[in-house]
């Protein structure tokens, strides 16, 4: 029974490790860029998929990077007030993860090949490319997220390269409408860092980790989110004034309510309970884009 109870807790650490509340943010991307191919009539349902499992591994990937690294420069203290990290904590040894993300990236390796065969050695860029933003977050010489960079990474990464990369898995091409609609899905992902680097502003500080939170602190951090919020609520209007769409765009302000109570709850709330903060961003993050990309594939 104890034996049972031990491999039921190390199971328990993998989970934990892949922080499953960030995960809704990964499918977020996916949803907008496959309503967009529909949109243009380019929709491929295997490729989609693939694609989905792709972005899901690699959200796990680069949760396991930043767990083992982390530790390993010391940033995971006692003091951290965010979820357990599992290497820091002794859940999981350092080799162990090394190998878990080895695995992960290579499933999300594999799929790529499938959709390398549809469209070309342009996807294995996309993917190394990615998989080396996630491993040098907070891994190799110049970890870009104790640099203050990794905002505009995770926008980059999670918002138009994930949209664009995924429309051209359908389309095999990438048009001006799939990075515009990759602007506002990148930019609530975004908010899932602000809120995670607010919340650890002090134990970063500690350990050096030069996030935009520690150099301009927790105001500006709220300017970044309300900022983020506000852009992503004009873009489906600039969209259909523009005449790329049709108004049913505007099914995305359903979740603006969402948008507003979290704003409060992360204006008003400081420390571990930052965390539930946390989850109901990814939580809006997803909620916007399956009504943004209903809004987009189906025209009233």
């Amino acid at each position: 029974m104890q034996k049972n109870n031990e491999q039921t807790t190390y199971f328990n650490a993998w989970i934990l490790a892949s922080r499953p509340r960030t995960l809704p943010a990964a499918a977020a991307p996916v949803f907008v860029a496959v309503a967009a191919a529909w949109h243009d009539g380019v929709f491929h349902l295997p490729s989609a998929l693939a694609c989905l499992f792709i972005s899901l591994l690699m959200q796990i990937g680069a949760n396991f990077a930043n767990d083992l690294f982390d530790h390993e420069r010391g940033t995971d203290t006692p003091a951290r007030i965010g979820p357990t990290r599992v290497t820091a904590s002794g859940l999981v040894q350092p080799r162990e993860m090394r190998i878990g993300i080895a695995v992960v990236f290579s499933l999300a390796g594999s799929l790529g090949l499938y959709l390398t065969w549809l469209h070309g050695w342009q996807i294995i860029v996309l993917g190394l490319l990615i998989i080396i933003a996630a491993l040098a977050y907070t891994g190799g010489p110049f970890p870009y997220g104790y640099y203050a960079l990794g905002d505009l990474f995770v926008f980059l990464s999670f918002g138009v390269a994930a949209v664009c990369g995924t429309y051209y898995s359908q389309a095999g091409s990438i048009n001006s409408f799939a990075l515009l609609a990759s602007i506002p899905v990148g930019l609530l992902i975004v908010n899932i860092l602000v809120v995670n680097n607010t919340r650890d502003i002090i134990t970063d500080r500690e350990a050096k980790k030069r996030t935009l939170a520690v150099f301009f602190g927790r105001n500006a951090m709220l300017i970044e989110y309300l900022l983020c919020e506000a852009i992503a609520f004009i873009v489906p209007i600039v969209l259909w004034y523009l005449g790329l769409t049709s108004k049913g765009v505007m099914l995305s302000w359903v979740s603006l309510p969402q948008a507003i109570l979290l704003f409060r709850e992360f204006s008003r709330t400081t420390g571990r309970e930052l965390n539930k903060t946390l989850a109901g961003t990814a939580q809006l993050a997803l909620f916007y884009s399956i009504l943004f990309s209903i809004g987009i594939a189906f025209k009233p």
